[in-house]
């Protein structure tokens, strides 16, 4: 049973590995589990809750290409979203994540309500709706949270949280019938329609799956699957997040702009994405493109996605030859194209604040010109991605943390095991 007492005594210790690598402090999850639990029955009187746990994502590549069925390099990351839960009687959900205010909602009601775009509530009805229109069950549950998925980092929480509400409906009351594809596909439903954010399918997708992963989404209802088992570490390399600091502006419309450029493009020859424009015809309409469109940036945008495309699958093959330092390579020229041609470090409407570009410059200048770093995730602010040799480690994490504040370097690793229950 899934008490403090059990957690206290080793229950969960056959599953650390899995979800956290080979560095964790055991004492310490036990700690954080066995709070979580006495949390949930404080908070609901349940003595013996369900515990599940849904990691946040890195991508390795693919820089916005999901949007347009491309393809994408991801890895299932050793930060997670924890949360202890039990069923209701009634047909409620209540989620109370730690330091935010409780979220209820009604499973009554399935249909979009407008006021709260935006919210948790949002994701939590549209992926109730999603379930009931599969013709799967719903059903009342109440979970209390914790997370270590740096929230606004690019590792996406939000995905994460898409992905933990499935896997607990799919747990609770289907027998975990769904797989990590459906749910991924279930997230990505809720966040577009519900509440209102136009991601594709590639953080959900991570979240859900477990390790490192390509995935070619040129038919995204059945996205093609290509695990990987790699590490990083046994090469000599930290893998490491720099959280560079919010920027307090709007970014959703830098973020919406990216995926409506790509596809003005496509739309010029008859298509809704770029997966579906072959890149030499697209190459040889340049001229009357430019004149057409008269906007350079849907352009280079439209080069960055065709590259990136190619680019992920060279990826795959030099990881899967062991080929290092061809994977390296090939990481530094995506961030190099995330920066020139996909232009997602800074958005055009604020060109004082430039945390990205900072971070990548001071990089270079303590691992040197090569060195292995690029934008992380959505971008425009936020964190990047930085590969960090052993005996650079330290330096590196302080003079970042100079810049960025204490806590702004996150080594992470890559976590194997999907979002799922782990006791009950």
């Amino acid at each position: 049973m899934a008490t403090r007492h059990a957690v206290e005594q080793g229950l969960l210790h056959q599953h650390y590995p899995s979800l956290y690598g080979q560095t964790y402090d055991e004492s310490e999850m036990d700690r954080r589990f066995g709070h979580l639990i006495e949390t949930h029955q404080n908070l609901f009187g349940q003595m013996s809750p369900s515990v599940f746990s849904t990691a946040g994502r890195t991508e390795l590549g693919g820089n916005h290409t999901d949007h347009n069925l491309g393809r994408v390099l991801a890895a299932t990351i050793n930060l997670d979203t924890i949360a202890a839960v039990t069923k209701r009687t009634d047909d409620k959900v209540v989620l109370i994540s730690e330091g935010y205010p409780a979220v209820e909602v009604d499973l009554h009601v399935l249909k979009v309500v407008e006021s709260e775009k935006n919210t948790t509530e949002a994701l939590v009805r549209g992926i109730a709706c999603a379930f009931s229109k599969r013709g799967l069950n719903i059903g009342g549950w109440q979970a209390n949270t914790t997370s270590r998925v740096l929230k606004g980092s690019g590792l996406s929480s939000s995905a994460a949280v898409e992905v933990l509400c499935g896997t607990i409906f799919n747990h609770l009351y289907n027998t975990d019938v769904l797989s990590p594809v459906e749910l991924a596909i279930i997230g990505k439903f809720s966040e577009n329609v519900y509440f209102g954010k136009p991601s594709g399918l590639m953080d959900q997708m991570a979240c859900a799956y477990g390790g490192i992963i390509g995935i070619d989404f040129a038919d995204e209802q059945k996205p093609v699957i290509e695990p990987i088992q790699y590490s990083f570490s046994e090469h000599g390399y930290h893998l490491c997040i720099v959280d560079t600091g919010g920027n307090h502006a709007d970014l959703t419309p830098a973020y919406a702009a990216v995926p409506a450029e790509m596809r003005k493009v496509a739309a010029y020859f008859g298509t809704n994405h770029l997966r579906e424009v072959d890149q030499d015809t697209f190459m040889q309409a340049l001229p009357e493109l430019r004149k057409t469109l008269n906007n350079d940036r849907c352009i280079l945008r439209a080069m960055h996605f065709f590259q990136e495309n190619t680019r992920v699958e060279s990826m795959l093959k030099a990881l899967a030859a062991d080929d290092i330092n061809a994977y390296l390579s090939l990481v530094r020229q995506s961030g190099e194209s995330s920066f020139c041609f996909l232009q997602n470090l800074y958005p055009s409407f604020f060109p004082e604040e430039q945390g990205l570009s900072l971070a990548i410059a001071m990089t270079k200048s303590m691992l040197g010109p090569d060195a292995t770093v690029r934008v992380h995730g959505g971008g425009f602010a936020g964190t990047i991605q930085a590969y960090v040799q052993e005996n650079e480690l330290e330096d590196y994490i302080q003079g970042m943390e100079a810049v960025f504040g204490k806590g702004s370097v996150t080594p992470i690793a890559v976590r194997s095991k999907p979002s799922s229950c782990i006791a009950e």
